[in-house]
């Protein structure tokens, strides 16, 4: 597990970038703008964009941005989308460098259904999908009747009736995980379900019962997943840990690298433990793949 940022491993990074940038273009090289004679060269920019959800992700990244990466040599670029599609696609074009959005489930499936190639780099947190009300105070409480807004995405909407079976709110057919569908509830207890995409769910909860929000949407609600969900993940084991991603083949790119290593900082732990208060939780260690 990396529990610091080391310096030695971020100088060779950033010594390994400079390198790799020299490579692109010489003096003689007519594409460098400059002669042999020594004509003014064109600047090559070490910038790495990254394409992120605004919370929490954008703002782990601003963090980085404006407390670490100056020193580790990287000039970061953050880029705020707010869908699950946009930020994949534009990895795949090479419109962005990189994009923290995802866990692995969303992204497998992604990669199988749009035919693209994008690969995890490094996992930073966990978000747990938790289930809120604006009229209820208790899971219980759910009546015969009541409308819960769950994910559209196939991914999530599968968590999401995890998450209500694992608490009692609905019963799955047996052996049914994460991969769930509507068509895989044995029991229902008398509860319908509204399909929505997962940004808006939060801004539906006034016209359902409860509605299971993603947690970087909750919290651009102002939900405290900690202190708002009525039932809410654990995160021990929770295999949908966000993570820093690329196009297959840039992973080894010294600005990923350098990126990767800050992310999974003390700085940036810290920042996530002090920032988001057990609503957001890092999720160093294992590896992304």
């Amino acid at each position: 597990m990396r529990t610091s940022v080391r310096t030695t491993t971020l100088v060779a990074s950033a010594a390994a970038l400079a390198l790799a940038l020299t490579a692109c273009g010489t003096d003689s090289d007519p594409d460098t703008g400059g002669d042999a004679d020594g004509g003014d060269q064109q600047d090559v920019s070490q910038t790495l964009t990254v394409a992120a959800t605004p919370v929490p992700q954008a703002e782990i990244l601003e963090f980085v941005r404006d407390n670490l990466a100056e020193d580790a040599g990287l000039d970061l670029d953050v880029q705020e989308f707010t869908d699950y599609v946009l930020p994949n696609t534009a990895v795949e074009s090479g419109e962005v460098d990189a994009n923290f959005f995802q866990h692995k489930p969303y992204l497998d499936d992604f990669n199988a259904n749009q035919g693209t190639d994008i690969v995890p780099v490094v996992n930073v947190h966990l978000e747990p999908l938790g289930l809120y009300s604006n009229t209820l105070t208790d899971a219980a409480d759910l009546a015969e009747g009541a409308t819960i807004g769950i994910p559209n995405d196939t991914t999530n909407e599968g968590r999401a009736l995890k998450l209500l079976a694992d608490n009692g709110v609905i019963e799955l057919n047996e052996g049914v995980g994460a991969d769930a569908t509507l068509a895989d509830i044995a029991d229902d207890r008398g509860l319908r379900f509204e399909e929505l995409e997962a940004a808006t769910l939060p801004r539906a909860l006034d016209d359902l019962d409860a509605a299971v929000i993603n947690g970087n949407y909750a919290l651009e609600a102002d939900l405290s997943p900690a202190d708002d969900a009525l039932v809410l993940e654990e995160a021990e084991g929770n295999p949908y840990a966000n993570f820093l991603a690329v196009k297959s083949g840039n992973e080894d790119d010294p600005r990923i690298e350098i990126l990767a290593e800050l992310l999974n900082s003390d700085e940036v732990r810290q920042f996530i433990e002090d920032t988001y208060q057990g609503s957001v939780v890092p999720a160093f260690g294992a590896p992304a793949a």
